[in-house]
C-alpha cells in the first residue's frame, strides 16, 4: 500500500484570496477581474463534468512524481482512481487535474485529464477523463474520451487531483485579457499567492477555459525514451510540443509553498471539443487570448506515494 501524507493548508477567506490574485494578475495582465461568484454548473457546456460543482471538502492530492518518469520510468506505479478517493478520505469524491496515464491500460504513454468522480458507497465511478496522445499517423494531436476505449480508472507514474465533493457553492471566478508580462495563467496566480503567503501554504484547484486565442501544449511521445533524460533539456527534446487553438478546457492544481512533500507546485492539462489537449505550457498569442476561470481552495494536502530518490528535472 502506498504511503500517504498529509497536511492542513491555510485556507484564507475567498475575499482574501480574490483581492491577492487581482493584485498580482495586474502585473501580467492588462484587464483583470477577480470575483466571488457562484460556481456555474459544470454538468453544463463546455464543461460536461458528472458534477455541478467545486465545493465540499476541499483537497488536493500530489500522487507519485515526475521521478517516477525521468529519467528512467517506472512502471509498476500503477494507481487507481478509487483507491485514491479513499485514501484522502472522501469516497465518492469529484476528482479533476492532470496526470500521465497508466501504460497497462493503454499501452503507450500519455497524457490524462481528469474529469472523474469516483465511487461511493453506492453508487459506480463516472469516469469523465480525456486522454491527449499522439497520432502514430501523422503525429498530430489524438484526444479521446477514456471511457470510449478503457473500461479501468487507473493512471500511471504521476498526478496532481483537486477534489471535493462536487457540489455548487461559492468560488472564486477570474476573467483575464491581454497578457502583458512571461507567467503563464496559472503561473501567475500561483506566485502572487506565495508572495503574499510565503511559507503559508495555499493550495487551490478548479478548471479554467481559455477561449480566445493559442497555446502552447505537449504530449509524451507514445514510446517512453530509450535513453536516460537526465536534464530538463532532454526531457524538452523529448516532448512533443503543438500550438493548439481556444476554446481550451483546462484542469489545473497548484500549491503556493511545498511544506516539505516534495510537491509538483502547479500542473495543468487541457482538452476540447474540437480534438486538441495536452499539457498546458502558456498562450502564445498574447495580444488576444482570454481566459475565464472558476477555483476553490483546499483544506487538506494529502501526499501519496512520494518518491524516496527526487530531483527537478521536468517539473515545468
Amino acid at each position: 500500500m502506498a504511503e500517504v501524507e498529509s497536511c492542513a493548508l491555510d485556507v484564507p477567506t475567498l475575499d482574501e484570496i480574490s483581492q491577492v490574485l487581482q493584485k498580482g494578475l495586474g502585473n501580467n495582465f492588462s484587464e483583470v477581474c477577480v470575483t466571488i461568484v457562484d460556481c456555474p454548473d459544470l454538468t453544463q457546456g463546455p464543461f460536461g463534468f458528472p458534477v455541478k460543482g467545486l465545493c465540499g471538502k476541499p483537497r488536493i492530492a500530489d500522487v507519485g512524481g515526475v521521478p517516477y518518469l525521468v529519467p528512467t520510468p517506472k512502471l509498476n506505479k500503477i494507481y487507481n482512481i478509487n483507491t485514491v478517493a479513499k485514501q484522502i478520505d472522501l469516497p465518492g469524491a469529484y476528482i479533476l487535474g492532470a496526470g500521465a496515464s497508466s501504460h497497462r491500460s493503454l499501452g503507450i504513454n500519455a497524457e490524462l485529464i481528469l474529469s472523474v468522480q469516483a465511487e461511493g458507497p453506492t453508487t459506480p465511478t463516472v469516469n469523465g477523463n480525456y486522454v491527449a496522445s499522439i497520432n502514430p499517423e501523422d503525429s498530430s494531436c489524438l484526444l479521446e474520451k477514456y471511457r470510449e476505449k478503457h473500461s479501468d480508472n487507473d493512471f500511471g507514474l504521476l498526478s496532481n487531483l483537486y477534489a471535493s465533493e462536487g457540489k455548487a457553492g461559492k468560488v472564486i471566478e477570474v476573467h483575464v485579457k491581454k497578457r502583458t508580462g512571461d507567467e503563464n495563467f496559472v503561473s501567475c496566480m500561483r506566485k502572487a499567492l506565495k508572495e503574499y503567503y510565503g511559507e503559508r501554504a495555499v493550495g487551490m484547484g478548479g478548471t479554467f477555459i481559455i477561449q480566445k486565442g493559442k497555446a502552447k501544449l505537449h504530449i509524451m511521445p507514445r514510446e517512453f525514451s530509450a535513453c536516460p533524460l537526465n536534464t530538463d533539456d532532454d526531457v524538452n527534446r523529448w516532448l512533443k510540443y503543438y500550438t493548439m487553438r481556444s476554446p481550451l478546457i483546462c484542469q489545473s492544481v497548484f500549491v503556493s509553498h511545498d511544506p516539505g512533500l516534495d510537491l509538483r507546485l502547479e500542473h495543468t492539462h487541457c482538452f476540447s471539443h474540437h480534438g486538441e489537449g495536452g499539457h498546458y505550457h502558456n498562450d502564445t498569442t498574447p495580444e488576444t487570448v482570454e481566459y475565464l476561470g472558476y477555483f476553490h481552495p483546499a483544506d487538506i494536502l494529502y501526499r501519496i506515494d512520494k518518491p524516496s530518490a527526487t530531483h527537478m528535472v521536468g517539473r515545468d
